[in-house]
């Protein structure tokens, strides 16, 4: 095959990867971008999108459910059942539809696609096992953007019943028993989710507590939750091997335990994928087991980007799109360096989890003085007529100039607060900032507007 030229090349079409090409392409840019599998990475394909796309049916599911034994507002349906082979035959349309979206927006934007695997052979030049053969790529400047994988675990490996997320987004039925091994956010919003569609979930937690990213105050609903749900948590036990029909647990008293499971998930966190592609035949520093990288995604070697989930915490798409539509402009000669205040951090459970800055412990160890208050869904309209007032929205910030540090919530489709939560953060909004908006009646966001009121004293509804 005759040798590829190009401005830039990158390597991935996951969110970080396709929003940096598409990007390049609209600046002028020749790009080319090499995928392995499916344009849009594992968030599009077996990640974010069909994850969020199986945990809606698995509330539609219990909706019914719930209605089938009969509810407050009088909706009364016959016994519901679910159909898990068709619900992910939906769930795969959806992936089609996006996936093959990010093609077309490639290729309007006259950006080269090459499929295959992309390996190092040294700073300016790639070699891509294509199925017609090697295909050799030269580049003026590279992106790597190579996303992360499952962490497996080695006593326990994926396989047979041990599945990670990508098999459990695409099981033809909801398991008798299923045990989740992690109660991080992937296992618990699809532990939660194989739940409500009549799984019997058992969850074993190394550590002490769920959702150990967050505080107790915000995990307190989902716990609630799950225990609704008919879900076991056991916390400060370890997973020590699967058998037939079971997981072998240590307890938090050492003692050996078999929990029953037709299915084991395991959902230990996820790594940065830095082996395979010719690491070795470059010279990059690395902080830990990520790439090193400055304030502007450049790596140790000149010419060499790095994006997303290779680079480091918070291991976030929306991260890794944003640092690929700065870097596409700084190769562009445009004058970006990374300087956000915050990024949103969500849990998809139920109920929904929302954190974006600082929490109050994490404001008073950053050395803050600070005054922090919460207003609760109970209190709120919008709230009480979705049947959904468990949860918060909590805001923190600065005792002497108001300046808000950090905002929490968790409730009831809460995620769609995040931009609000964000746009504030950026625009060093204060206190006065959010009480002085007028936010509209009946919506969940007036419990965003009474948390500010009720942190400056003076609170309306409570």
């Amino acid at each position: 095959m005759p040798i590829i030229e190009c401005n830039t090349l990158v390597i991935g079409a996951g969110p970080g990867g396709y929003v940096a090409a598409i990007r390049a392409g609209q600046l002028g840019l020749d790009t080319v971008i090499v995928e392995a599998k499916a344009h849009g990475g594992t968030c599009l394909n077996v990640g974010c999108i069909p994850s969020k796309a199986m945990i809606h049916v698995a509330d539609e599911f219990e909706k019914t459910t719930h209605f089938a034994k009969g509810s407050a507002i009088g909706v009364k349906v016959s016994k519901p059942e679910i159909d898990l082979k068709k619900s992910v035959e939906w769930k795969d349309g959806i992936v089609k539809r996006l996936t093959g979206g990010v093609g077309g927006l490639l290729k309007k934007n006259k950006v080269r696609t090459v499929s295959g695997w992309a390996s190092f052979i040294d700073g300016k030049t790639v070699e891509v096992k294509t199925d017609d053969g090697d295909q050799t790529i030269r580049a003026e400047n590279i992106i790597i953007a190579t996303g992360s994988v499952p962490v497996e675990l080695p006593f326990m490996p994926f396989g047979g019943d041990v599945i990670s997320s990508t098999e459990a987004l695409d099981l033809e039925a909801p398991p008798k028993n299923l045990a989740v091994v992690g109660a991080g956010y992937i296992g618990l919003e699809l532990g939660i989710a194989f739940a409500k569609m009549g799984s019997k979930v058992t969850v074993v937690e190394a550590l002490d507590r769920i959702l150990p990213l967050y505080d107790s105050a915000m995990t307190r609903p989902v716990a609630k939750k799950m225990k609704a749900l008919g879900m076991d948590v056991l916390l400060g036990a370890k997973a020590r091997g699967a058998k037939k029909g079971g997981l072998e647990i240590e307890t938090a008293d050492g003692k050996a335990e078999t929990i029953k499971a037709d299915k084991i998930l395991v959902t230990v966190g996820r790594k940065p994928l830095t082996e395979g592609w010719g690491a070795e035949n470059i010279v990059l520093d690395m902080d830990g087991k990520f790439i090193k990288i400055d304030d502007q995604c450049r790596t140790s070697m000149t010419g060499i980007y790095a994006i997303g989930d290779v680079t480091g915490e918070p291991m976030l798409a929306h991260r890794a799109m944003a640092q690929g539509e700065m870097v596409a402009e700084i190769i562009a000669g445009e004058n970006r360096s990374w300087d956000k205040v915050a990024i949103a951090a969500i849990c998809f459970t139920d109920p929904e989890v929302l954190s974006a800055g600082h929490s109050p412990d994490e404001a008073k160890e950053a050395g803050y003085e600070i005054i922090t208050q919460m207003f609760p869904f109970s209190a709120n309209g919008r709230a009480m007529t979705m049947e959904a007032e468990d949860g918060f929205v909590r805001i923190v910030a600065r005792k002497d100039n108001h300046v808000i540090l950090g905002i929490q919530a968790v409730g009831g489709g809460v995620a769609e607060l995040a931009a609000s939560f964000g746009l504030a953060l950026e625009m060093g909004a204060r206190l006065e900032d959010i009480a002085g908006t007028i936010h509209a009646h009946p919506t969940q966001s007036e419990a965003f507007h009474e948390a500010a009121l009720r942190t400056l004293g003076h609170a309306l509804h409570i």
